[in-house]
């Protein structure tokens, strides 16, 4: 079989249940693996074991949110030999006008924030702007 690998997304978000449901419409419609986690110091033990193509983040999580924890994946990434390249960032938040939110999308490597409740297609449009090369799935 000629297809290339399923690309490999990270999505960190208290909201498990949105979670969930995002998960199984992308996997649906995409190649693409998703890991998730309801907690971002999980979220973070995954980043540094694993390497992805994409990290979705929500903006707004008890103690550590998704800028927070970009931050740090950044952090560690930079410091490694060789360093790892951070992949593109999509903040997925409550107050997208929020003013910290809107500083962070000065940062080249977070490709969008999109509020919640979200359009899936908005998700869709971002993901194959950060993952161009991503393939659907063969029947959707």
């Amino acid at each position: 079989m000629g297809a290339s690998e399923a690309k490999r997304f990270l999505m960190v978000d208290d909201d498990a249940g949105l979670m969930r449901i995002t998960r199984e419409a992308l996997t649906s419609l995409l190649r693409c693996e998703i890991d998730t986690s309801p907690s971002p110091e999980y979220g973070f033990e995954l980043a540094l074991r694993r390497s992805y193509d994409l990290l979705i983040f929500d903006f707004s999580m008890p103690m550590i949110d998704g800028a927070m924890l970009f931050y740090l994946i950044g952090k560690v990434y930079d410091h490694e030999r060789p360093a790892r390249s951070v992949p593109p960032l999509i903040l997925v938040t409550g107050k997208g006008d929020d003013k910290r939110a809107q500083e962070l999308l000065q940062d080249p490597r977070v490709a969008g924030l999109i509020p919640k409740p979200f359009a899936l297609n908005r998700l869709l449009e971002k993901i194959r702007a950060c993952v161009p090369d991503i393939e659907p799935m063969p029947d959707a």
